[in-house]
């Protein structure tokens, strides 16, 4: 059996993405990151995230946001 995948924080998926932690918020807040707010922490799962990425949410030309 697997061991399921764990919940990471901002600072992890920043990390990840190799881009600010500013950044991972304003794309929860403006771009639809997928992410799961427990208590006053938000959390992730990779797996989500780079999907998310392949789809082209972390894209540039997005409602002409820049990141």
């Amino acid at each position: 059996m697997t061991d399921p995948e764990p919940w990471v924080a901002v600072e992890d998926v920043a990390r990840h993405l190799g881009v600010s932690k500013d950044t991972v918020y304003r794309w929860i807040e403006g771009r639809s990151l997928p992410a799961h707010k427990i208590g006053r922490l938000w959390k992730f799962k990779l797996s989500d995230i780079d999907e998310w990425v392949r789809a082209g949410g972390a894209s540039d030309d997005l409602r002409g946001e820049t990141a």
